[in-house]
């Protein structure tokens, strides 16, 4: 993006007069800024327009506010967002993702065609699911969350992950993994806590690779603890009271729990789940030994936070509890499922 911007003074002056014989003198100032909260489709533009009219008749069929388009000096024939006032600002969306876009506020009327520098910005390179679709994110507070889980078969530079099936080879892994619960295509994907962190080989003199794609991070045990107590706050307590950790029915998907009586469990009354729309889906985990266990009854999500060599904290629903729990009692060969936070 263009950190620089200028100023564009259009200076008119027309042969016409008032009835004293003043000559009118219209001029017209005009200022695109940088555009501001860029995401992968959606930019607020702003700007400012302002104008001194001396002698002059009011001109007709007035229109201002930017054009933009992907290639340099964008006109009226490109895209045209109508904005009125001085201090213009609107957001565009339907934008591409990873693309560079062209901006310069106008103003037109009977007396000329005005426009002011030009400003540039670049969309956020897209999060694509394995569906080929756009991730969908919520912001909570100050973070920016993705709300499925992670399917990545590739760290960020392109390294494959492994898939292991076998039990064996599972349980004396100590590098990324990944497999499908119990093996099947059809299942979703789960991940060890090497694959996490990008500890992709044995020899500790290599960097570790980065799990998430560019601009997103796996979130920290302390990023977590911030989302729970966002929830807390802001009432996602399935009782609607803003203390105490009872958050889980608020971050529980709508299906596929098992069916508790417990009130306020992620398994009762599953209808009423996911108000927060954190969709978190009991796809179960596999266990240091290659086992797989507990889809329908446990969401089991990791940080990426270390507790010891052995562990590492990670967070989790059951379909029976009200809370979201945090612990550091499974192993970092165990698969559990991940999310995404927004650099």
């Amino acid at each position: 993006m263009k950190n620089l911007f200028y100023l564009f003074l259009a200076v008119t002056m027309f042969a016409c007069s008032d009835d004293e014989g003043n000559p009118c003198v219209y001029e017209p100032t005009l200022t695109t800024q940088a555009a501001t909260d860029i995401t992968e489709t959606s930019a607020t533009l702003n700007g400012v327009i302002s104008i001194v009219s001396e002698n002059c008749d009011v001109p007709n069929n007035t229109e201002q506010g930017f054009v933009y388009s992907t290639e340099i000096q964008p006109t009226l024939e490109d895209t045209q967002v109508n904005v009125n006032g001085t201090e213009i600002s609107t957001t565009i969306e339907g934008l591409t993702p990873n693309t560079t876009y062209y901006v310069r506020s106008f103003l037109t009327n009977t007396l000329g065609e005005f426009y002011s520098n030009e400003v540039s910005f670049t969309t956020i390179d897209a999060l694509i699911n394995c569906d080929g679709n756009l991730v969908p994110t919520i912001i909570y507070g100050t973070q920016e969350w993705t709300v499925e889980n992670a399917c990545n078969i590739t760290y960020r530079d392109g390294t494959p992950i492994p898939e292991v099936t076998d039990d064996d080879e599972w349980a004396n892994l100590t590098t990324g993994a990944w497999c499908y619960y119990n093996n099947d295509p059809t299942k979703h994907r789960l991940y060890n806590w090497f694959a996490v962190v990008g500890i992709h080989d044995n020899d500790e003199s290599t960097p570790n690779k980065e799990f998430a794609p560019e601009g997103w991070h796996v979130p920290s045990d302390a990023e977590w603890t911030t989302l729970k107590e966002h929830l807390i706050a802001n009432g996602y307590n399935y009782d609607g009271t803003t203390t105490g950790n009872k958050i889980a029915k608020s971050m529980a998907s709508t299906t596929g729990w098992n069916t508790s009586a417990n009130t306020g469990a992620s398994g009762n009354n599953q209808s009423l789940n996911n108000s927060s729309e954190f969709n978190a889906i009991p796809e179960g985990k596999r266990s240091l030994y290659g086992d797989y266990s507990l889809e329908g009854y446990i969401a089991d999500f990791w940080s990426s936070t270390v507790y010891d060599t052995n562990t590492a904290y990670y967070y989790y629903l059951t379909y029976d509890f009200n809370l979201l729990g945090r612990d550091n009692s499974w192993y970092k060969q165990d698969a559990f499922s991940v999310r995404f936070v927004r650099d």
